[in-house]
């Protein structure tokens, strides 16, 4: 009897040994070619119906049995994969985007204008991502499309200005940041940005930075600092930034958003009214019971698809996105009056009353002039509802409309051209592009002309005020959104050093000078003052600061002005600025490496990769040029 115990024994050891060696947990994570995490894969052991879906992170984990295993990978717009696993050493699984040729012919072939695009051209405009995905542009093919009409505002970038004889620089903050979107775009599709889409701030203000949040009874904080300019080693430069105080969800208050849907003819492709369907649909999930939604569509006419309703009512909001089809003309302008109508007579007192317009940005039907269309969003914005703009598509694309838009409407302005960047805008970080802590701020800087001898901002060129608008109330501004960060670059050239950006000095009669007696004040570089007025109205309020102390060399100095830096310096690249020096791609890169920080969403590693991108085609040119001169 002891030896059939002993045997049973045996027996039921061997199989649990044997069921042991043959299951194994399998654990990895899904990334986009940019290091992006991919949501929603589908993991399935082959030959089984096991399969799991990758999280938010990318991150999945099931268990398989068998010595050896294999695993189909797939996701939708990328190409599907198979792999053997053996053991349970983390999985690092990289997808490729689908560039099927019939994938990539699925956009409309007729613009409003009755232009035709070439097939080339419809593969290359309709590359786009998955719902956190980039394309595939390493086989994409270089077109532009014929008849393009796309606009973009020409920058005339900021000269050095003599410290002693203007030694006030004022200018509105600037949140948007659709130029960097669109700068994005023309990479990916291996074009050089045309002139106009890049606009520096925009760039530098697109990624997070970790400023200490405000710790005084003004709803943000100043952050300065001062190190060797990387680009031109006789130069400084100067990082301000404002970190706005962060809004807990339960602090938010109670909004009504009325989103102005565009949905005429040429909203049909699937980066432009589709897109803006899919991004609705992401802020439903991030609605309160207290906060309200409408939809207002224009084309050939206007009309209310959906009238205000409940956050809670989720599934009826659903319904009246998925309702939306593209067709007709576009009567812009009656439908901005339709919705700031609807928004008005169901105004939320002490809430956030927002019209927020998805568009190409094309208007031809009505009044379809910028300064009549401007002139209509400084009226209606006095009545508290403010104007934000999401632009979508390439190719008819009015940039420039766009952008005056918003900033007359106190609004902020940016540029989808993904549901990945859909999600970064209207849900991660949703408090900062729709709920302002504080309105027409601005910011006036006064230089130490005993230190600086010339200054010269990098980008805001259209963000300029005159020094008498720094005190003026009535002056509009940009608005600060809920932990939302400003970040300003200013280039200087400290005295004693000669640059032909600055002419010889003149003798002036009439000069004002800093009195060398007071060694505080000749220690300073600047002082900067910020001027703002709270949301629930009243007198503007002041907060300022001074910088001082001797210039880092720009490897020492923080993060957050390493990283702006490197952004700013790729944008003189790409500007091709005059004022660009001795910039170059390698060392900008090198920046971005050792700055990337935490990185928490992959902003900063897909920058890193477009600055490559950049980098590539920047090169190409220069052959060609290069080419060009020798025949």
């Amino acid at each position: 009897m002891q030896r059939i115990y002993l045997s049973w024994i045996l027996i039921l050891t061997m199989l649990f040994s044997f069921k042991s060696s043959s299951e194994f947990l399998v654990q990895g994570n899904i990334e986009n070619e940019f290091g992006q995490p991919v949501l929603g894969a589908t993991i399935q052991v082959v030959g089984t119906q096991l399969l799991v879906k990758s999280n938010e992170k990318g991150f999945f984990k099931l268990t398989v049995s068998g010595n050896r295993a294999q695993l189909h990978i797939s996701a939708k717009g990328y190409s599907s994969q198979t792999i053997a696993v053996k053991d349970q050493r983390p999985l690092r699984i990289q997808m490729r985007k689908e560039m099927a040729a019939n994938k990539l012919l699925q956009e409309a072939t007729t613009m409003n204008d009755g232009a035709r695009w070439s097939s080339a051209e419809q593969a290359s405009a309709s590359m786009r991502r998955s719902l956190d995905g980039h394309p595939m542009v390493e086989s994409a093919p270089s077109f532009r499309k014929r008849g393009s009409t796309d606009v973009f505002e020409s920058v005339k970038e900021q000269r050095f200005q003599k410290a002693q004889q203007s030694p006030l620089s004022t200018f509105s903050i600037d949140v948007d940041v659709a130029s960097y979107a669109v700068m994005r775009r023309f990479l990916e599709m291996r074009q050089w940005p045309v002139a106009g889409s890049v606009r520096i701030e925009e760039m530098v203000n697109y990624f997070p930075y970790n400023y200490p949040q405000t710790n005084s009874i003004h709803p943000m904080a100043i952050h300065s600092e001062i190190a060797n300019a990387p680009w031109n080693d006789q130069h400084y430069i100067v990082k301000l930034a404002l970190q706005a105080k962060q809004l807990s969800t339960d602090q938010l208050p109670p909004s009504h958003f009325v989103f102005l849907v565009d949905v005429s003819g040429s909203m049909m492709p699937a980066n432009r009214l589709p897109l803006v369907k899919e991004a609705l649909l992401m802020l439903v999930e991030q609605l309160r019971e207290q906060d309200r939604i409408s939809i207002v569509v224009y084309a050939s006419g206007t009309g209310v698809v959906l009238p205000p309703t409940s956050g809670y009512q989720k599934e009826v909001i659903r319904s009246a996105i998925n309702s939306l089809q593209a067709g007709g003309q576009t009567a812009g302008a009656s439908g901005i009056q339709l919705a700031y109508k609807l928004a008005q007579e169901h105004y939320m007192e002490n809430g956030n009353n927002r019209v927020i317009l998805c568009t190409d940005g094309d208007f031809n039907v009505g009044v379809s002039s910028d300064a009549a269309l401007e002139k209509m969003i400084e009226q209606k914005r006095s009545t508290g509802v403010y104007l934000s703009v999401l632009g979508f598509g390439m190719g008819n694309y009015k940039d420039t409309r766009l952008q005056k838009l918003s900033a007359k409407g106190n609004g902020n302005y940016a540029y989808i051209d993904s549901p990945s960047e859909a999600r970064k805008v209207l849900v991660k970080e949703l408090g900062g592009t729709l709920y302002a802590v504080a309105k027409d701020v601005k910011i006036q800087v006064e230089f130490n002309p005993q230190l600086v001898q010339a200054y010269r901002l990098i980008g805001y060129e259209n963000r300029h005020l005159d020094t008498e608008d720094f005190e003026d109330d009535s002056v509009d501004a940009g608005e600060l959104g809920s932990g939302h960060t400003v970040t300003a670059i200013y280039e200087i050239i400290p005295v004693g050093i000669k640059s032909s950006f600055v002419s010889e000095n003149v003798n002036r009669k009439y000069t004002q000078t800093t009195s060398s007696a007071d060694k505080k004040l000749s220690q300073e570089w600047l002082t900067v003052q910020v001027r703002y007025q709270p949301i629930q109205g009243g007198a503007s309020k002041l907060l300022q600061q001074s910088l001082h102390g001797k210039p880092k060399p720009i490897q020492q100095a923080s993060e957050n002005m390493r990283y702006a830096s490197a952004v700013a310096e790729i944008g003189l690249l790409l500007m091709e600025s005059p004022y660009r020096s001795n910039a170059s791609f390698q060392q900008a890169i090198n920046r971005i490496h050792a700055a990337k920080g935490t990185d928490e969403g992959g902003y900063r590693a897909e920058f890193l990769k477009l600055a490559k991108m950049a980098w590539g085609i920047a090169q190409q040119r220069q052959q060609k040029d290069d080419w060009s001169r020798q025949w």
